[in-house]
């Protein structure tokens, strides 16, 4: 089972996605919160696989309350939002979130995306997760960028995987570009996320990108 935490502000959105969640047979939502604030509490207590994060929400905003879940590895995060390019997106990937969705997703959609994100895929969509990355890498830089001397921890094929993830590659794509079998490609993401201390495939993306991978 997956058990799944809901974290958002409006009732009605909040009471539909459980709907669709609880429709499922592996997934169990566990808990709800109505802002940041519980979300967090709710995670502490809860410990759930995964929590699905509003962006904008009272007490504490969605990208603050992803940062304190992610730093104290209470739970993946997967985050809720209206517009696709929505800015406070951004800051919630730099946080750690795994992924993102859209609030008008399709409730099949919304299942493989928990689905997804449980099995440590975090790129829910390629696609579009391109673009958002693309779009990331294109904002003026307002603090100092990672220190390209991290990535001497890594091995060459490593390097290489790192900077497929920064073209938003799932591990298929990845696979058939370096020609290797899919299985070795997810050991390879998972070492380099473990070298780097990063927590998802799409914070090692934005990194590739910052970075110029």
């Amino acid at each position: 089972m997956i058990r799944v935490l809901v974290a958002e502000d409006q009732s009605a959105v909040r009471a539909g996605l459980v709907l669709i969640l609880r429709s499922a047979p592996d997934i169990d939502v566990v808990g709800e919160a109505a802002d940041g604030e519980q979300a967090v509490a709710l995670a502490r207590e809860l410990r759930p696989d995964l929590v699905l994060m509003d962006v904008q929400m009272p007490r504490l905003d969605g990208v603050s309350a992803t940062r304190r879940v992610v730093a104290e590895n209470l739970a993946d995060v997967l985050v809720l939002t209206t517009f696709d390019l929505d800015e406070y997106v951004f800051g919630a990937l730099r946080a750690g979130a795994c992924g993102f969705l859209l609030k008008n997703t399709e409730a099949r959609q919304l299942l493989e995306a928990v689905r997804t994100v449980a099995r440590g895929e975090g790129l829910i969509s390629p696609a579009v997760t391109r673009r958002l990355i693309a779009e990331f890498a294109a904002k003026p830089v307002r603090e100092p960028g990672p220190d390209p001397v991290i990535l001497e921890v890594l091995t060459r094929r490593e390097r290489e995987v790192l900077s497929c993830l920064g073209q938003g590659m799932s591990n298929a794509e990845i696979a058939a570009r370096l020609d290797m079998a899919e299985a070795t490609v997810k050991t390879h993401v998972s070492r380099l996320l473990g070298k780097l201390e990063l927590r998802s495939r799409v914070q090692a993306a934005v990194l590739a990108q910052e970075l110029g991978v």
